[in-house]
This record gives C-alpha cells, structure tokens and sequence, in this order.
C-alpha cells in the first residue's frame, strides 16, 4: 500500500518538476521565443507563432523547444518546418522565383492604377476644348453679372 502511495504522489507532482524545468530554462525560452517570431502561424495566418494562442502553434513551439534541446542551430530547425510547412511558415518568405508575384505584385499593380490614371487625365484633357467667349458671350456674362450683383445689395 506505502508503495502505491508514493508511486501515485510521484506521478501527481511529475507536472510539477517539468513545469520547474521549463522555467529553470530562460536562455532556451528567449531563443524559442526569437525563433517563433518568425514563423506564421498556420491556423491563424496573420500572427507570428508567438503571438498565437492555437494548439497548433503550442505544440509547434513545444517541437522548436525539444530540438533546440537536442542541440540544432536555428537554421536547422528553420530548414525542418520549412520542408515540413513550406514558406508559407516563413513569416517574411525568401525573394525566389516562386515569391516574385507575392514580393513585386502589389507594386506592379501600383505602376498599373499610376499609368491607367495618366492615360485616363491626358484623354479628358484632350477631350476639352478651349475656346475664348465671343464679344456677345462677354456681354451676357457681363449682363448677368452686374444683374447678379444689383440682387445682392438690395
């Protein structure tokens, strides 16, 4: 019975001393944490795998943390969920071939709006016709000028 007693407290505290590891370790926790921020989190995809509070994204910390426990360099895990993930997983994904339209696109489609814009005020100013006002035009205007202006004062 004293043997089952002590197996069973042995088993409830083990929480407890993992939990006591994982604080003893703050080195390991900033370097988890620097690495995290640069990985998106891939059920939340707006959130670095820091920020995120999903399962997914604990337990993809939890993997990060058990290899650089087993003594890989950032660049070897890096590589890992990048294999595993893709670049998606990369918060800012590297220029390639592949990520030309990701990188370039948006300013490519800028350039395009800038152009459409140039080519739509030069046609309208084209369209205008500038014309000087005949002697009788002037003498209307004028008419309705002096004939606008006697309403006001009155």
């Amino acid at each position: 019975m004293k043997q089952v007693l002590a197996i069973l407290a042995l088993l409830l505290s083990l929480p407890f001393v993992t939990a006591a590891q994982a604080i003893d370790e703050p080195e390991l926790d900033e370097r988890v944490r620097v690495l995290s921020q640069q990985l998106r989190c891939l059920v939340c995809q707006n959130e670095t795998l820091a920020d995120s509070q999903a399962m997914l994204a604990t337990d993809l910390k939890r993997q990060i943390r058990e290899q650089m426990k087993a003594g890989k360099s950032d660049k070897e895990i890096l590589a890992f969920l990048t294999e595993r993930y893709g670049d998606f997983v990369l918060y800012r994904p590297p220029v390639k071939r592949i990520t030309y339209l990701l990188w370039f696109g948006p300013f490519i489609l800028l350039a395009g709006g800038f152009y459409v814009l140039f080519r739509y005020i030069k046609s309208r100013r084209e369209q205008i016709q500038d014309k000087p006002l005949s002697a009788e035009e002037h003498r209307r205007a004028r008419e309705l000028l002096q004939a606008d202006s006697r309403k006001e004062v009155a």
